[in-house]
């Protein structure tokens, strides 16, 4: 069965994702030159399309403009801009009922616990008879399976072996561990050698291999590589209801950087989504 997926298009210079799986606008990456024509263009999609949320990062210095059009901050990431300058992750809603969040209590007792081991991250090591490389177009169908198997919805088309093979030739590059034949457990990074930044996202670990830390492992080979190629900050957008997912980016020193409530349909419906990031 095909996953509905949205749809991504560029409009000026910025990459623009809409549709109604996510029920949203997701500026993706945002061309300054295009400040603030795309706060109109934004405006005019949820209107014609019934959206309930736009979400945009932003560059500190234009968070003015956006507030007096309505958004307001969800998230800051500091050394976004080639290890300099914040990004501001802000938010319009023109539903206030998506910003509530009635799992709230679940979301702070998560958090909670990632923060309570902040830091402390031991890496276990990769087992006997397991191997740890970088996927090849050969590994796209595998991969989309995996995905398939652990992620009911997701916002982008993961599930789709054509969408992983065309990811890799743009700036996705995804990392697996294998047990000989079987595809263990997979992650992706997307670069933006741009900017210096790199969002690190899509861990997987097949339902047979979990409990063996291979989400950490994989996060610490990613990091490792992309600090020799002169990449400043990793970040990443987690499910704030997943204490596994939480606790790998805080044991491994990621900083929290706040909560987009109800951004994200994942695992079968909309979820708040949690903001860390590292300087690398």
């Amino acid at each position: 069965m095909a996953m509905q997926c949205d749809v991504v298009l560029h409009h000026g210079n910025s990459i623009v994702q809409h549709g109604r799986v996510n029920n949203r606008v997701y500026v993706m990456k945002l061309a300054p030159a295009d400040i603030p024509e795309i706060i109109r263009y934004a405006d005019d999609l949820i209107r014609r399309e019934g959206y309930t949320k736009i979400f945009v990062k932003v560059p500190e210095s234009t968070v003015d403009i956006f507030s007096r059009a309505g958004y307001i901050t969800e998230a800051t990431v500091p050394f976004f801009f080639r290890g300099k300058d914040p990004a501001v992750f802000m938010a319009k809603y023109s539903d206030p009922a998506r910003k509530e969040t009635p799992d709230a209590t679940i979301i702070a007792e998560v958090l909670s616990a990632a923060l309570g081991y902040a830091g402390k991250r031991i890496l276990p090591e990769l087992p006997e008879g397991f191997s740890l490389m970088y996927a090849t177009p050969g590994d796209a169908t595998e991969i989309a399976a995996l995905y398939r198997l652990v992620f009911k919805t997701y916002p982008f088309p993961i599930h789709d072996p054509e969408y992983i093979r065309e990811s890799m030739q743009g700036k996705i590059r995804y990392v697996t561990i294998r047990k000989s034949h079987l595809l263990a457990a997979v992650a992706s990074c997307e670069i933006d050698t741009e900017n210096l930044n790199a969002e690190v996202t899509d861990f997987a670990t097949n339902p047979l291999f979990q409990g063996r830390g291979f989400a950490g492992i994989l996060l610490n080979r990613m990091e490792a590589d992309l600090k020799n190629e002169g990449i400043l900050l990793a970040y990443t957008i987690a499910r704030a209801i997943s204490r596994p997912v939480n606790g790998v980016f805080a044991g491994a020193g990621y900083q929290y950087a706040g909560l987009l409530p109800n951004n994200t349909n994942i695992c079968g419906s909309l979820e708040s989504m949690n903001v860390w990031y590292k300087r690398l």
